[in-house]
């Protein structure tokens, strides 16, 4: 992330029953752990729908259809000590294989070749508290939360 910067994203929201799938994250500051779909930067000349389709491929090596545009979000943070801004451009999508849905877990890797842990996570935890899902205005536009997005 650099600083001062403005970073574009595009993330996915895959549903399985009543769970949604993110990425597991720390914060090694505070040591707070959240949850965030899976997707990642819009390169220069990139749709976002295009860029998500991209990042799921590289990340988890899957491909995807049926991506329907949500909304999109600023999402205004501190992570690991730093500030960082990203305008977030929100995508429903859905699995070509089956069987990402049949996987508890998997992980994922990110370019630098660091990996990653993805999960079903009940939609539930994330409304009653008990993880937190980033983007904060993520539930609200997923029409789960008391959130406001302005």
């Amino acid at each position: 992330m650099q600083p001062n910067r403005i970073r574009p994203l595009a993330i996915g929201v895959f549903r399985h029953d009543s769970r949604i799938l993110v990425f597991e994250g720390c914060d090694p500051v505070t040591q707070q752990t959240f949850y965030r779909p899976p997707g990642g930067g819009i390169e220069f000349g990139e749709y976002g729908h295009q860029a998500l389709a991209r990042e799921i491929r590289e990340e988890i090596g899957a491909e995807i259809d049926g991506v329907c545009y949500l909304g999109t979000l600023e999402n205004i943070f501190t992570l690991n000590g730093r500030p960082g801004h990203e305008i977030v451009r929100v995508y429903a999508a859905s699995f070509v294989a089956q069987a990402f849905y049949e996987r508890p877990e998997f992980d994922g890797r990110e370019d630098d070749g660091s990996r990653f842990r993805c999960l079903w996570q009940p939609l539930a935890a994330f409304v009653t508290g008990q993880a937190r899902l980033v983007p904060e205005e993520l539930l609200a536009l997923l029409g789960q939360g008391a959130g406001h997005v302005a």
